[in-house]
Protein backbone atom coordinates (compact mmCIF):
# COMPACT_ATOMS: atom_id res chain seq x y z
CA UNK A 1 0.00 0.00 0.00
CA UNK A 2 2.84 2.39 0.89
CA UNK A 3 4.55 1.65 -2.45
CA UNK A 4 1.33 2.47 -4.32
CA UNK A 5 1.03 5.79 -2.46
CA UNK A 6 4.62 6.72 -3.26
CA UNK A 7 4.09 5.81 -6.92
CA UNK A 8 0.92 7.89 -7.05
CA UNK A 9 2.64 10.85 -5.35
CA UNK A 10 5.53 10.66 -7.82
CA UNK A 11 3.17 10.47 -10.80
CA UNK A 12 1.16 13.41 -9.48
CA UNK A 13 4.34 15.44 -8.96
CA UNK A 14 5.57 14.75 -12.51
CA UNK A 15 2.13 15.60 -13.93
CA UNK A 16 1.92 18.89 -12.03
CA UNK A 17 5.49 19.76 -13.00
CA UNK A 18 4.77 19.11 -16.69
CA UNK A 19 1.52 21.10 -16.49
CA UNK A 20 3.34 24.03 -14.86
CA UNK A 21 6.09 23.88 -17.47
CA UNK A 22 3.45 24.19 -20.22
CA UNK A 23 1.06 26.62 -18.53
CA UNK A 24 3.46 29.14 -16.94
CA UNK A 25 4.62 30.61 -20.30
CA UNK A 26 1.02 30.86 -21.51
CA UNK A 27 -0.04 32.51 -18.27
CA UNK A 28 2.87 34.95 -18.41
CA UNK A 29 1.96 35.89 -22.00
CA UNK A 30 -1.69 36.44 -21.08
CA UNK A 31 -0.72 38.55 -18.04
CA UNK A 32 1.55 40.67 -20.24
CA UNK A 33 -1.45 41.48 -22.40
CA UNK A 34 -3.15 43.08 -19.38
CA UNK A 35 -0.07 44.82 -17.97
CA UNK A 36 0.37 48.54 -18.62
CA UNK A 37 4.13 48.10 -18.99
CA UNK A 38 5.55 44.59 -19.29
CA UNK A 39 9.08 45.60 -18.25
CA UNK A 40 7.81 47.17 -15.01
CA UNK A 41 5.53 44.21 -14.33
CA UNK A 42 2.16 44.13 -12.60
CA UNK A 43 3.20 47.09 -10.43
CA UNK A 44 2.65 49.32 -13.49
CA UNK A 45 -1.05 48.50 -13.33
CA UNK A 46 -3.54 46.41 -15.31
CA UNK A 47 -5.30 47.66 -18.43
CA UNK A 48 -7.49 46.56 -21.33
CA UNK A 49 -5.95 49.12 -23.68
CA UNK A 50 -3.73 46.55 -25.40
CA UNK A 51 -6.69 44.27 -26.14
CA UNK A 52 -8.60 47.24 -27.54
CA UNK A 53 -5.65 48.09 -29.78
CA UNK A 54 -5.49 44.52 -31.03
CA UNK A 55 -9.19 44.57 -31.89
CA UNK A 56 -8.75 47.89 -33.67
CA UNK A 57 -5.60 46.90 -35.59
CA UNK A 58 -6.25 43.24 -36.32
CA UNK A 59 -10.03 42.77 -36.31
CA UNK A 60 -9.91 42.04 -40.04
CA UNK A 61 -7.59 39.06 -39.45
CA UNK A 62 -9.94 37.71 -36.79
CA UNK A 63 -13.03 37.91 -39.02
CA UNK A 64 -11.10 36.53 -41.99
CA UNK A 65 -9.96 33.54 -39.92
CA UNK A 66 -13.53 32.87 -38.80
CA UNK A 67 -14.81 33.16 -42.37
CA UNK A 68 -12.13 30.84 -43.77
CA UNK A 69 -12.70 28.32 -40.96
CA UNK A 70 -16.46 28.23 -41.64
CA UNK A 71 -15.87 28.02 -45.39
CA UNK A 72 -13.40 25.19 -44.84
CA UNK A 73 -15.94 23.39 -42.67
CA UNK A 74 -18.66 23.74 -45.32
CA UNK A 75 -16.36 22.48 -48.08
CA UNK A 76 -15.10 19.49 -46.07
CA UNK A 77 -18.67 18.52 -45.16
CA UNK A 78 -19.77 18.61 -48.79
CA UNK A 79 -16.72 16.66 -49.96
CA UNK A 80 -15.88 14.30 -47.10
CA UNK A 81 -19.25 13.01 -45.94
CA UNK A 82 -20.42 11.61 -49.32
CA UNK A 83 -16.86 10.37 -49.99
CA UNK A 84 -16.74 8.57 -46.64
CA UNK A 85 -20.12 7.00 -47.36
CA UNK A 86 -18.95 5.75 -50.77
CA UNK A 87 -15.65 4.38 -49.42
CA UNK A 88 -17.33 2.52 -46.56
CA UNK A 89 -20.12 1.13 -48.76
CA UNK A 90 -17.76 -0.35 -51.33
CA UNK A 91 -14.46 -1.31 -49.67
CA UNK A 92 -11.87 -2.30 -52.27
CA UNK A 93 -8.26 -1.75 -53.26
CA UNK A 94 -9.31 1.31 -55.26
CA UNK A 95 -11.17 2.68 -52.21
CA UNK A 96 -8.03 2.25 -50.07
CA UNK A 97 -5.92 4.01 -52.72
CA UNK A 98 -8.38 6.91 -52.83
CA UNK A 99 -8.35 7.14 -49.03
CA UNK A 100 -4.55 7.21 -48.94
CA UNK A 101 -4.37 9.88 -51.65
CA UNK A 102 -6.86 12.08 -49.78
CA UNK A 103 -4.90 11.56 -46.55
CA UNK A 104 -1.57 12.44 -48.20
CA UNK A 105 -1.68 16.21 -47.32
CA UNK A 106 -1.43 15.30 -43.63
CA UNK A 107 1.97 13.66 -44.24
CA UNK A 108 3.23 16.48 -46.46
CA UNK A 109 4.67 19.57 -44.68
CA UNK A 110 2.39 22.59 -44.89
CA UNK A 111 5.07 24.62 -46.64
CA UNK A 112 5.40 21.98 -49.37
CA UNK A 113 1.64 21.83 -49.85
CA UNK A 114 1.49 25.63 -50.08
CA UNK A 115 4.32 25.70 -52.61
CA UNK A 116 2.49 23.12 -54.74
CA UNK A 117 -0.63 25.30 -54.74
CA UNK A 118 1.38 28.39 -55.67
CA UNK A 119 3.08 26.57 -58.55
CA UNK A 120 -0.23 25.16 -59.79
CA UNK A 121 -2.54 28.17 -59.38
CA UNK A 122 -0.31 31.13 -58.51
CA UNK A 123 -0.53 32.48 -62.07
CA UNK A 124 -4.28 33.08 -61.64
CA UNK A 125 -3.88 36.52 -60.08
CA UNK A 126 -7.46 37.04 -58.86
CA UNK A 127 -7.46 33.61 -57.21
CA UNK A 128 -3.96 34.06 -55.76
CA UNK A 129 -4.88 37.40 -54.16
CA UNK A 130 -8.21 36.25 -52.71
CA UNK A 131 -9.01 34.47 -49.41
CA UNK A 132 -10.27 31.57 -51.54
CA UNK A 133 -6.63 30.64 -52.16
CA UNK A 134 -6.03 30.14 -48.43
CA UNK A 135 -9.38 28.37 -48.10
CA UNK A 136 -8.34 25.89 -50.79
CA UNK A 137 -5.17 25.09 -48.86
CA UNK A 138 -7.10 24.66 -45.62
CA UNK A 139 -9.60 22.33 -47.30
CA UNK A 140 -6.79 20.12 -48.63
CA UNK A 141 -5.14 20.08 -45.21
CA UNK A 142 -8.25 19.37 -43.11
CA UNK A 143 -10.23 17.12 -45.47
CA UNK A 144 -8.54 13.90 -44.23
CA UNK A 145 -9.58 14.62 -40.64
CA UNK A 146 -13.26 14.91 -41.57
CA UNK A 147 -13.06 11.91 -43.90
CA UNK A 148 -11.46 9.64 -41.33
CA UNK A 149 -13.83 10.73 -38.55
CA UNK A 150 -16.93 9.99 -40.62
CA UNK A 151 -15.54 6.74 -42.02
CA UNK A 152 -14.72 5.44 -38.53
CA UNK A 153 -18.27 6.05 -37.31
CA UNK A 154 -19.96 4.60 -40.40
CA UNK A 155 -17.78 1.48 -40.28
CA UNK A 156 -18.55 0.99 -36.58
CA UNK A 157 -22.34 0.96 -37.07
CA UNK A 158 -22.23 -1.35 -40.17
CA UNK A 159 -23.89 1.20 -42.41
CA UNK A 160 -24.18 -1.27 -45.30
CA UNK A 161 -26.58 -3.49 -43.36
CA UNK A 162 -28.67 -0.48 -42.30
CA UNK A 163 -28.82 0.73 -45.90
CA UNK A 164 -29.84 -2.68 -47.18
CA UNK A 165 -32.67 -2.73 -44.66
CA UNK A 166 -33.82 0.73 -45.76
CA UNK A 167 -33.57 -0.27 -49.43
CA UNK A 168 -35.70 -3.34 -48.80
CA UNK A 169 -38.40 -0.97 -47.54
CA UNK A 170 -38.26 1.05 -50.77
CA UNK A 171 -35.94 3.93 -49.75
CA UNK A 172 -34.15 5.60 -52.63
CA UNK A 173 -30.35 6.31 -52.48
CA UNK A 174 -31.01 9.94 -51.53
CA UNK A 175 -33.49 8.92 -48.84
CA UNK A 176 -30.99 6.42 -47.46
CA UNK A 177 -28.27 9.06 -47.41
CA UNK A 178 -30.31 11.73 -45.61
CA UNK A 179 -32.36 9.49 -43.30
CA UNK A 180 -29.96 6.63 -42.57
CA UNK A 181 -26.37 7.67 -43.29
CA UNK A 182 -26.36 11.23 -41.92
CA UNK A 183 -28.09 10.42 -38.59
CA UNK A 184 -25.67 7.56 -37.96
CA UNK A 185 -22.66 9.64 -39.01
CA UNK A 186 -23.62 12.55 -36.72
CA UNK A 187 -20.97 11.75 -34.11
CA UNK A 188 -18.18 11.57 -36.67
CA UNK A 189 -19.39 14.72 -38.40
CA UNK A 190 -19.42 16.68 -35.16
CA UNK A 191 -15.96 15.45 -34.12
CA UNK A 192 -14.61 16.17 -37.59
CA UNK A 193 -16.22 19.62 -37.64
CA UNK A 194 -14.62 20.64 -34.34
CA UNK A 195 -11.25 19.37 -35.57
CA UNK A 196 -11.53 21.13 -38.94
CA UNK A 197 -12.47 24.50 -37.42
CA UNK A 198 -9.75 24.25 -34.76
CA UNK A 199 -7.06 23.32 -37.29
CA UNK A 200 -8.17 26.00 -39.75
CA UNK A 201 -8.12 28.81 -37.19
CA UNK A 202 -4.74 27.79 -35.77
CA UNK A 203 -2.93 26.79 -39.02
CA UNK A 204 0.19 28.89 -39.62
CA UNK A 205 2.79 27.25 -41.89
CA UNK A 206 0.50 26.68 -44.86
CA UNK A 207 -1.26 30.01 -44.39
CA UNK A 208 1.97 31.96 -44.05
CA UNK A 209 3.03 30.82 -47.53
CA UNK A 210 -0.37 31.44 -49.12
CA UNK A 211 -1.33 34.78 -47.56
CA UNK A 212 -0.92 38.25 -49.03
CA UNK A 213 -0.83 41.60 -47.13
CA UNK A 214 -4.60 41.77 -47.63
CA UNK A 215 -5.36 38.20 -46.58
CA UNK A 216 -3.70 37.81 -43.19
CA UNK A 217 -5.35 35.31 -40.87
CA UNK A 218 -5.21 35.19 -37.08
CA UNK A 219 -1.95 33.18 -36.70
CA UNK A 220 -0.21 35.24 -39.41
CA UNK A 221 -1.36 38.46 -37.73
CA UNK A 222 -0.07 37.08 -34.42
CA UNK A 223 3.39 36.50 -35.92
CA UNK A 224 3.28 39.97 -37.46
CA UNK A 225 2.37 41.56 -34.14
CA UNK A 226 5.28 39.84 -32.37
CA UNK A 227 7.68 41.01 -35.09
CA UNK A 228 6.60 44.63 -35.45
CA UNK A 229 4.55 45.76 -32.42
CA UNK A 230 5.07 46.20 -28.68
CA UNK A 231 5.30 43.03 -26.64
CA UNK A 232 2.12 43.97 -24.75
CA UNK A 233 0.12 44.16 -28.00
CA UNK A 234 1.52 40.83 -29.16
CA UNK A 235 0.58 39.28 -25.80
CA UNK A 236 -2.92 40.76 -26.01
CA UNK A 237 -3.19 39.24 -29.49
CA UNK A 238 -2.22 35.88 -27.98
CA UNK A 239 -5.04 36.31 -25.47
CA UNK A 240 -7.53 36.91 -28.30
CA UNK A 241 -6.21 33.79 -30.03
CA UNK A 242 -6.66 31.73 -26.85
CA UNK A 243 -10.21 33.02 -26.40
CA UNK A 244 -11.05 31.75 -29.88
CA UNK A 245 -9.22 28.43 -29.90
CA UNK A 246 -9.46 27.10 -26.31
CA UNK A 247 -13.29 26.68 -26.28
CA UNK A 248 -13.01 24.62 -29.47
CA UNK A 249 -10.33 22.41 -27.94
CA UNK A 250 -12.39 21.95 -24.76
CA UNK A 251 -15.46 21.06 -26.85
CA UNK A 252 -13.40 18.51 -28.76
CA UNK A 253 -12.14 16.93 -25.53
CA UNK A 254 -15.63 16.92 -24.00
CA UNK A 255 -17.10 15.32 -27.10
CA UNK A 256 -14.39 12.68 -27.09
CA UNK A 257 -15.14 11.80 -23.46
CA UNK A 258 -18.88 11.72 -24.08
CA UNK A 259 -18.44 9.42 -27.07
CA UNK A 260 -16.14 7.16 -25.11
CA UNK A 261 -18.63 6.94 -22.21
CA UNK A 262 -21.49 6.16 -24.61
CA UNK A 263 -19.54 3.23 -26.01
Amino acid sequence: MKTHRLTFAFQLFVTLLAAAFLMVPAGASILAGFTANYFRGVSSGLTLDWVKQVLALYSDTIWLSIGIALGTLAATLVLAVPAAWALVRRPSRLARIVEEVVTLPVAVPGLALALALILAYGAIREFRMSPAFILTGHVLYTLPFMLRSVMAVLAAVDIRSLEEGAASLGASPLQRFFHVVLPNAKGGILAGALMVVTLSIGEFNLTWMLHTPLTKTLPVGLADSYASMRLEIASAYTLVFFVMIVPLLLALQLFGRTTGSAR
